[in-house]
């Protein structure tokens, strides 16, 4: 009897060692879920900024493009009056 009730205590230690491992590494394997997917979302926001900041030079040198073409046939209509 006495032995009987070592090895079911011994059983019920290593279940209870097992669930506690187990919740362990379901609680380690979702935090290390979500800060990888807070870290991604970081870097995504960081990449639009960029991607918001390079389109707004492109229009902005568009912008100057068609200025700097205005003021050439400007220029030109100038050389012309003058010659």
């Amino acid at each position: 009897m006495i032995k009987t009730l070592t090895t079911e205590v011994r059983a019920l230690a290593e279940i209870t060692v097992s669930l506690i491992a187990f919740a362990g590494t379901l609680v380690g394997s979702l935090g290390g879920i979500l800060a990888a997917n807070k870290l991604s979302s970081y870097r995504i926001e960081q990449l639009e900024k960029k991607v918001a900041k390079h389109n707004n030079l492109v229009e902005r040198m568009y912008a100057v493009e068609s200025s700097v073409k205005s003021a050439h046939h400007r220029i030109d209509d100038l050389r012309n009056e003058i010659e």
